[in-house]
Order: structure tokens, then sequence, then C-alpha cells
């Protein structure tokens, strides 16, 4: 029952949002509307942003502010425009003529894409920091790290007690912090597919969040009897995104086929064959624990006699199951065979570099990917282990690759092969050996912002339409404040963005030309309400799977 229903404050309940009003007196789901959460609110004079962003006819252009466009053919403005009409960019240069259009001062400001996450787990975002000390799986050793797991305790024990209105304030809580954060796209991977109505719930909140979204239909954690993965995705795409172009009412998100090779050769050709009869991009997680690799081996073309993956419909071009319409997760510990098919069919690679460097994914892939010529994009993974922060995936990414390929260096003239047991390695002549152009280039800035714009875009298939300041693009921007205390005065903007920032920087956020968040605030959305809401579902949560809940609780 719904507490609010029965007082009086009717609520939206899954389903498109004609149906999801059906379901309010059965669930108790929190829809934002019931709340009026997301109400236009009256901006104050002078200050607000420009009236009607992202409608039609609206024109504003975004004046005096450095301007990074992430795309070389527009290039970079150390003061420059961006005029925006409707949801559309229209121009990007210096001193652009805008004529009546409303002027949003960004002098002292960093202009340019909004983040794009291609893999995040917000079902979880009640269990924020739980599992801070913890690894993916439990590994025998008895220590608190080994012990306290992400595969054992968030999947299995957490995620089969979700109701589907704790999808929804997890979805749209967890969406909202990253919005407010820069992040204008997700990917969202939520394996919480219990009931069509747990589908349904995910989907609204990914709406009623008001950014661009991939829903990644994955299956339901913990196997709970009566989920309807993968055959519900007949349904879902008709439901909501069935006008014969992936896209939600909204036209913000879209729908990605999740197809996870772990859970039986059996599910892994149902899911891959329905996401290519429906036309869906096949998302999954790729690593070396629970018997991957082989199994990855055998989709990239080493076939076992009469082997199921056979049966597999291929994507255009290629001839084994592994396609361009492929994105995978992670991808540590693979073969190179397997890494030759990635290569080959052009399927898309997300690496979470925190998660993977803190949960023993193994070493995030980087150093392969630029040996075989390729980029990745970024991904937050699980804000159970770690911060969903896009500075943060940023620093990181270039962090460990830089260690590693300095580390190669020092290593390359020593007598040892390592530099722990290179006991020459800093004896003259070669405590500072001149780089052999063998190894890999430093990455740059430039190169995390790259990973963390355009490639998620392209991860996506949405390069066409976000990931860049681009005339004819949908206008996904970010304002950032250069003056403030942690970042003045500007020497370098991408140095700026990718070694100094962090979310208090994020001053302004657009989203197909609408302005979700302004001089520091979201706009629209009732926090208060919604963080009274994401604690019940957090106490609840708790209860239902019976871990006791402690803030000091020794890991």
């Amino acid at each position: 029952m719904c507490r609010l229903c029965d007082a009086g404050f009717r609520q939206n309940h899954f389903g498109s949002r004609r149906s999801f009003l059906k379901g309010a007196a059965a669930t108790g789901i929190v829809a934002a509307g019931g709340l009026k959460l997301f109400a236009p609110r009256p901006a104050a004079a002078q200050v607000g942003p420009p009236p009607g962003t992202g409608t039609s006819g609206t024109r504003y252009v975004i004046r005096g502010g450095s301007v990074m466009s992430m795309d070389p053919k527009v290039g970079d403005f150390s003061q420059g425009d961006v005029l925006v009409q409707g949801n559309k960019i229209q121009a990007v240069g210096s001193n652009l003529s805008a004529g009546t259009a409303t002027v949003i001062d960004a002098s002292g400001r960093i202009v340019m894409p909004g983040f794009i996450d291609t893999h995040h787990h917000q079902f979880e975002t009640a269990l924020r920091s739980w599992l801070a000390d913890g690894v993916l799986i439990v590994d025998g050793s008895g220590s608190p790290s080994g012990s306290r797991t992400y595969f054992e305790n968030i999947l299995q024990k957490f995620a089969p007690v979700y109701r589907p209105q704790d999808v929804y304030i997890n979805e749209l809580f967890g969406g909202l912090s990253q919005l407010d954060d820069g992040v204008t796209t997700v990917h969202d991977v939520s394996q919480i597919h219990h009931s069509p109505q747990h589908s349904d719930a995910a989907i609204q909140a990914l709406i009623d969040t008001g950014r661009r979204a991939a829903f990644g239909y994955f299956e339901s954690a913990g196997g709970v009897p009566g989920n309807q993965y993968p055959q519900d995705a007949k349904r879902i795409i008709k439901q909501w995104f069935g006008n014969n172009k992936n896209l939600s009412s909204n036209g913000l998100v879209h729908m990605i086929m999740g197809g996870e090779v772990y859970l039986g050769d059996a599910s892994t050709v149902a899911s891959w064959t329905l996401g290519r009869q429906l036309g869906l991009q096949i998302a999954a997680h790729i690593l070396s624990p629970f018997g991957i690799t082989p199994i990855f081996d055998r989709l990239a073309g080493k076939f076992q006699p009469g082997d199921v993956f056979k049966t597999i419909p291929t994507s255009p071009g290629s001839n084994i199951p592994i396609g361009s319409d492929n994105l995978f997760i992670h991808m540590t510990g693979q073969s190179d065979a397997g890494w030759k098919a990635v290569h080959d069919q052009g399927a898309q690679v997300s690496i979470a570099f925190p998660i993977e460097m803190n949960m023993r994914h193994g070493i995030p892939p980087i150093i392969k990917m630029q040996q075989l010529g390729m980029e990745p994009s970024l991904s937050v993974d699980v804000e159970c282990t770690m911060t969903a922060d896009f500075f943060t995936q940023m620093r990181v990414a270039m962090n460990m690759q830089r260690m590693v390929a300095n580390q190669m260096i020092l290593e390359q003239n020593a007598n040892g092969t390592k530099i722990e047991t290179a006991t020459d390695a800093f004896y003259p002549p070669n405590q500072w050996p001149t780089p052999d152009p063998k190894i890999l280039q430093l990455l740059t800035t430039r190169d995390a912002l790259r990973f963390g714009t355009m490639n998620g875009a392209k991860a996506l298939g949405l390069d066409g339409t976000v990931g860049s300041l681009t005339p004819g693009k949908e206008a996904d921007i970010i304002i950032l404040d250069a003056t403030s205390l942690n970042v003045a005065p500007l020497n370098h903007v991408p140095g700026a963005v990718v070694s100094l920032m962090d979310r208090t920087n994020v001053e302004s956020v657009i989203v197909a030309g609408k302005v979700r968040k302004w001089k520091g605030q979201l706009l629209d959305v009732n926090l208060d309400n919604l963080r009274s809401q994401l604690v019940a579902s957090r106490d609840f949560i708790f209860n239902a799977a019976g871990i006791p809940q402690s803030l000091f609780d020794p890991h």
C-alpha cells in the first residue's frame, strides 16, 4: 500500500506514464509528478536562466567563455560564444551575432560538452560507500576486503529485495546527483529487473531525471522468481520506445540490451539473439572472474564442436557473434584472440578505472587498447564502492596510464624485469632514460576529456547527437567556474578541468537546450523530499536483506 496515496497525495507508479498511474495503490512508488518535484519554479528577476530553454524558437547565447568544443573541426576559443536555438547548437565561435537572443554571461567560465558515463549501476545509490573496502568476490582469505564483497552481498543479498519504488528513487536520486556533477548522459546498467514493474520504474526514473540516458535492460540479480528477462524486452521497447527510433517520448532515453555471458550459454544466446532481432546495441560485463575469458574466446570465434554460440545472429559485416553493435565493460584479463575480435569488429569498450583498480577486476586495459590503436569510454560503475564524480574518472584514467607507462620507461634499460628487482635502474646512466619510441605516449588531459565526452557518445551510438559542441548537435553543455578558489588563475583549460576541478565547479548544466542546473543549483527539484525517500528506501533494503546498519561497522 502507498501511504501517500492513502493520505490523498496520488502518486505515479511504473509503466508508461499512463500505466504508471494504475499501480499507485499497489506499490507505493513515489513518482516526481505526485509531489511536484519537477514543477516549474519562478526564476528570480534578472538572475535566473532564460525562460523556455529547450523549447522550439527559444534562443540564447552563452557569451564570452573559454569554449572547448571537443570537435577538431570547430576548434577552441579562449573567449568564445555558443548560440543555442531550441534543443540544438546553432553556432560556435567568437563574437557571434545573436540578434535578440538572451545572453548568458560566461566570462571566467569554461564552456564544454557534458560528460558521458557509459556504465553506471544507479539502482545502488542507497548503498553508497557500504562496500568501500570490499572486492568483487569472496576470496577465501578471511580478510575484511575479501569477505565483504560485491557479488555475494550487493547482487545476491541486497538486489533481490528491491521493490519497484526502491528502483525508482535510487535511479532518480543517482541520476540527479550526476546531473549536478555535469554528467549529461548515462548508460544505466541495473540488474534489477525482477518484474515488468521494476523495469518500468527504472525507465520512468530515467525520464523524470531529465537527462539523456541509455536504459540497459539486464538480468534480475539473484534470479528472483517470476522475472521476465530477457523476453520482456519486446514489451519494453513497444511500450516505452515504440516510435521506430528507439527513443522515449521526451526524446532523451533509448534502450540497450544487456547480454551477460556468465549466466549460462542459454541466457547468452537468448539475450544476444533477441537484442539483434530488436535492432538494439548489446552490452556485457567482460572480466577475468566467473570463467568469462574462455566464454569470450568462443564469442570471438574460437568455437567448440557444436557450439550454440554459432546460432547467435551476427551484426552486419561480422561472421562471429562479436560485432560493431557490442559494448563491452571492463575487458580485463582477456586473451589476444578476444581483443583481436573486439578490435577487428569495431566493438566499443568502457573502462571503469577506479573500480577495476579497487575491486580486483584486473589492471584497466588502457595499455592494451593503445597498443591496438583503440580508445575507451569512461564509466563510474558502482557507488557502493567509489564516487560517481566524473572528474575523478578522468583523473584516475590519466594517472593510472601514466603510472604504468612511466614505469615502463624507467625500467627499459635495467637488467631486471621489474623496478623492484632491477637494482641498476636508478644508477647512472639509467636513472632517467630517454623513452623508447616503442613505449606508448603518456595520456594528456585532452585525451582524458575525449574519453569522457566524444568517446562516450560513440560508445552509446550517440556521436551524431552529442559529445561535442558542434553546430547541428543537441545542446548538452556544461559551464564550469574557473574563477573558483581551487582553479584561479586559469592557465590551461584542459588541465584545469581534469587536474583541478570537482563538482563544486559545475555552475550550470544544459540538456537538449534546457537549463537543468543554474548558478550552482539544480532547478525544479525538491531535494529534501527526494533525500527522505532515499533514506526510507535504504532502511527498507537493509532490513529486508537482513543486513544490520552500522555507520562504523568494521569492514
